[in-house]
């Protein structure tokens, strides 16, 4: 796990970039690899709110003693501690959770598919809004995201993207937010057969296909399990603190959970990009 960061030791640059580990890897990146929701589409913002009520709603169904409260901040713990990962696991997750309470638990994917079923009454209105152009496709993505990436694929970095959302649904909404051509071939994303995908087997991957040392590697993301994983092969992780509903500044809550993974860097979106590319040595 990372160090906290004490507010007299974080070191500020612009407005916008905050340097958690001054010892961070710079210069000499050939790859990158981005998290999705959160960290380049806004298209899901807020799932947080759809999936943990849903989940109180479950393990208040049991009968057991804790309030709505206790369970609310119980779920949210666990929810945003397993951020990152395929949706499943936050299912499997609850599941337990029933159990523990003396519940008969439904199948994780049983929950998997009630909790999108939900989420999609705000996210399939969100997509056909930017699909028909009712919405600017840059409402829907972090700020500078695009910008980002336009840099560093043209300094020769090979991007890859990899979420913990099922794959189909990644592809159609980087397609409809304009960023599947920068990553190619080279998205990933949540699969039936949970056991053939993680963020871990996916930076491992990159490694081998690129012959690359886990220093040439920096990673972006808003959760746990990408800085965790970018760590721990060596490479540069940046946390990505987004305010996903204002598109301004940064999410506290985010950036002291991404300090504690790990994260190097601390930006709330990429509006500072030519500046986040200087300080790690890519100008």
């Amino acid at each position: 796990m990372g160090t906290h960061c004490p507010a007299t030791s974080c070191v500020e640059i612009g407005d916008s970039i905050e340097v958690v580990n001054p010892d961070f890897p710079r210069g000499g990146f050939q790859a990158a690899i981005f998290d999705f929701d959160g960290t380049l589409s806004l298209l899901r913002r807020n799932w947080q709110d759809v999936m943990i009520p849903m989940m109180v709603e479950v393990l208040a169904a049991t009968g057991t003693g804790e309030t709505r409260r206790q369970l609310y901040d119980h779920v949210e713990e666990f929810v945003m501690r397993l951020n990152g990962r395929q949706t499943i696991y936050q299912m499997m997750r609850l599941a337990e959770e029933v159990a523990l309470r003396g519940g008969q638990p439904r199948e994780p994917l049983q929950y998997k598919h009630q909790y999108h079923e939900l989420l999609w009454r705000q996210v399939g209105q969100r997509v056909e809004g930017v699909a028909s152009g009712r919405i600017p496709r840059e409402e829907m993505t972090v700020p500078g995201a695009e910008s980002l990436l336009r840099a560093l694929r043209d300094r020769g970095l090979t991007l890859y993207l990899a979420s913990g959302t099922d794959l189909a649904y990644v592809r159609s909404e980087l397609g409809v937010l304009g960023l599947e051509p920068y990553f190619g071939p080279r998205i990933y994303g949540a699969l039936d057969d949970y056991k053939q995908f993680s963020k871990a087997l996916i930076v491992e991957q990159m490694i081998r296909d690129t012959g690359l040392s886990g220093r040439e590697v920096l990673g972006f993301g808003d959760g746990f399990v990408e800085i965790e994983e970018i760590k721990k092969v060596g490479g540069l992780a940046v946390g990505v603190a987004s305010n996903e509903d204002s598109r301004q500044g940064v999410n506290g809550w985010k950036r002291n959970r991404l300090i504690r993974a790990g994260a190097d860097l601390i930006v709330g979106d990429y509006r500072q990009g030519d500046a986040l590319l200087h300080r790690i040595g890519m100008e």
